[in-house]
């Protein structure tokens, strides 16, 4: 049973959030569920602005997996390579099937570092906010808070004399 949500008051009160939403809202099909449980995979949170990405890609060698990010999205896909001629299998136990598995990064999110070891593709990702794209603190300058530069006036006599 799927319960769905109704997020149109947060489209009044959001802006950009459109692809989000979208996301949200799209229904995931059975042939999506079963490949998005392939391979089984962590998300850790290890601070304000790092994140570990832990996949179990047992049997997998490095040049097997493509790993790439493009824009706000992370694919990992891997792909055995042919068995070699003349090898007979007499019991397959260990799954060699392809999988591709996408995962949608917040904006300023990169990959900072990817490891394969002991069957887990490790992969580090930083949050990187450019200076720009940080809050910063505005002055507000109130009506006592405005100061202005007066001239001194000269008393009617100096004027006087002075033309």
């Amino acid at each position: 049973m799927r319960t769905t949500l109704d997020l149109s008051p947060l489209y009044l009160s959001t802006v950009g959030f459109d692809r989000l939403f979208n996301l949200l809202d799209s229904p995931m099909g059975a042939a999506d569920a079963a490949s998005a449980n392939w391979p089984p995979y962590n998300i850790e949170k290890l601070g304000d602005d790092h994140y570990h990405i832990t996949m179990a890609v047992a049997g997998f060698a490095p040049d097997e997996i493509n790993l790439v990010q493009q824009e706000n999205a992370l694919l990992v896909e891997a792909r055995k390579h042919p068995e070699p001629e003349g090898v007979q299998v007499l019991h397959r136990g260990i799954a060699n099937r392809a999988f591709r598995q996408t995962f949608n990064l917040a904006d300023y999110v990169k990959v900072s570092a990817a490891n394969l070891e002991n069957g887990l593709l490790m992969i580090d990702l930083v949050r990187e906010v450019p200076e720009a794209m940080k809050p910063r603190r505005i002055e507000i300058a109130g009506a006592g808070g405005a100061k202005t530069i007066e001239h001194e006036s000269r008393p009617e006599g100096e004027k006087a004399k002075a033309a």
